[in-house]
């Protein structure tokens, strides 16, 4: 299935990093990524599904009910790559992290994402 790139961006925000449930968070991974996506972040480069489903569980487990929101509407760019800019936060509270993720889009799927860390919005 080919998916636009803002479609992309908000999936992988609600359903991969922002999903509590394993099976449904896998099941995005698998039908938004290529096999071999690379996710980049601050701590490390992550190399295919398995590990970009390892890394977002790991969040997911150490701070569970974290919710993301967009601060503007994705941004695209000829259909290959595009942005989202964010907040996270517990219900009804500061937002506790912000970011930024870009990323490159193969055959309608994301093949890399690259996460950015931004300061907190006061």
């Amino acid at each position: 299935m080919v998916h636009s790139v803002a479609t992309l961006l908000t999936r992988n925000l609600h359903e991969v990093f922002g999903e509590d449930d394993p099976e449904r968070r896998r099941a995005a991974i698998d039908e938004i990524f290529t096999e071999d996506a690379v996710f980049y972040e601050p701590e490390g480069v992550h190399h295919g599904r398995e590990a970009i489903d390892r890394v977002a569980g790991a969040i997911r487990t150490a701070q569970p009910g974290l919710r993301y929101s967009p601060l503007r509407p994705p941004e695209e760019m000829h259909g290959l790559a595009g942005r989202i800019q964010w907040v996270a936060a517990h219900s009804r509270e500061a937002p506790a992290h912000a970011g930024t993720d870009v990323i490159l889009v193969r055959d309608g799927r994301i093949s890399a994402i690259y996460l950015f860390f931004d300061p907190v919005p006061a």
